[in-house]
């Protein structure tokens, strides 16, 4: 039996089952906004970061799959300096959100990764109980020049640790582009050559610091393979990064948020588009899930079991997962749908459309 983390702004459900067999089997955090969550494969641990507004952000750990949570500290700023170089800094320093949580390599027992907005990056290296800011990467003079995409400020929501080597870690940032390391956070790299942004003016789009990558994820078979949903369109790199090589989807759009890559094969990915950046809605009414098996050379569009009139769903960028296999996949709307695929996404059954707005939906 399979179980699917649902993070909406109205609590986590925790959806149980396989087939066409679907039940809700608990619900965490009623009412409250849920932005990220994280099921630790290395040690079964759960992971809820909640924005509570006044409140502030709060983060909960749950070593027994939800049936009990005990909260953790939250990533925070240290204090701004009132002098030096960052005292002029404009950023706020605080968290607004937990974009994205990641765990740490196979031989890092207890470490977690977390992307912030505004674009902090936070460490782990005991479960959560604390957390310290990567100050190269919030120290690099390029960060002045990163800005919001639909927020204010810049933010983090993709971390992907190479599994060959977890000091080898990847994430975009929105609007900041593609940085990594290779050195567990000692340096970083902007790597987005390739990248085209329409939003600037000519003599600045080719600019990878201020690229608006809306996801990234990495093929664990093949982790030099990489693919991104671009504000701008699809993006794939077959060489770590160091290249991106934009992708034309023929219909019915390349815009969108989410994108969801096949852990056994570099060649097949899954998107979700819609209309445009001014539009955010599917193409003419109607719902479609986009898949290519050769590395973005063609697509399918597949919309069985989704709905093909009148539909309004936006997939956000964690809202689309697929499973180890990688013939299951799950994917949640911002108006509350919530559907799943026991085929690689030729054929959607639709489990609720009466959820709150979605914003992640990730295997457990």
């Amino acid at each position: 039996m399979a179980t699917m983390l649902v993070a909406s702004r109205k609590g986590l459900f925790v959806w149980e089952g396989e087939g066409a067999a679907w039940r809700i089997a608990a619900l965490h955090f009623a009412g409250e906004p849920v932005t990220s969550v994280l099921a630790d494969p290395r040690d079964g641990h759960w992971y809820a970061a909640l924005r509570l507004g006044h409140f502030g952000v709060k983060l909960h750990r749950s070593a027994d799959r939800g049936r009990s949570w005990a909260e953790v500290a939250a990533p925070a700023f240290p204090p701004k300096p009132a002098e030096g170089p960052m005292a002029d800094d404009t950023t706020p320093w605080s968290v607004d959100l937990v974009w994205s949580m990641a765990a740490g390599g196979a031989d890092e027992p207890g470490v977690l990764w977390a992307g912030c907005l505004p674009a902090g990056l936070f460490r782990s290296e005991d479960r959560g109980a604390s957390w310290s800011l990567n100050r190269p990467l919030w120290e690099e003079p390029g960060r002045r020049e990163w800005f919001g995409g639909g927020y204010d400020h810049a933010g983090i929501h993709s971390i992907v640790v190479d599994p060959r080597d977890a000091r080898h870690v990847t994430l975009g940032i929105s609007c900041g582009g593609v940085w990594q390391t290779r050195d567990a956070g000692t340096s970083w790299s902007l790597t987005a050559q390739g990248m085209k942004a329409d939003y600037l003016p000519a003599e600045s789009a080719d600019d990878g610091n201020t690229q608006d990558p809306h996801a990234l994820v990495q093929c664990r078979a093949q982790p030099d393979a990489l693919w991104v949903q671009h504000h701008c369109g699809i993006y794939r790199s077959t060489d770590g990064g160091a290249l991106w090589q934009p992708i034309t989807a023929p219909a019915p759009s390349s815009f969108g948020f989410a994108v969801a890559c096949d852990p056994g094969n570099p060649q097949r990915a899954w998107f979700v588009p819609a209309q445009a950046d001014v539009c955010r809605i599917p193409v003419d009414g109607r719902m479609v899930v986009l898949r290519t098996d050769d590395g973005g050379r063609s697509f399918q569009a597949f919309g069985d079991g989704l709905p093909q009139t009148h539909a309004y769903h936006l997939v956000y960028r964690h809202a689309l997962d697929v499973d180890a296999t990688g013939r299951v996949l799950a994917m949640g709307s911002t108006t509350g749908g919530l559907w799943v695929s026991a085929d690689a996404g030729e054929h959607w059954q639709e489990l609720s459309r009466d959820l709150p707005p979605l914003s992640t939906v990730r295997f457990a």
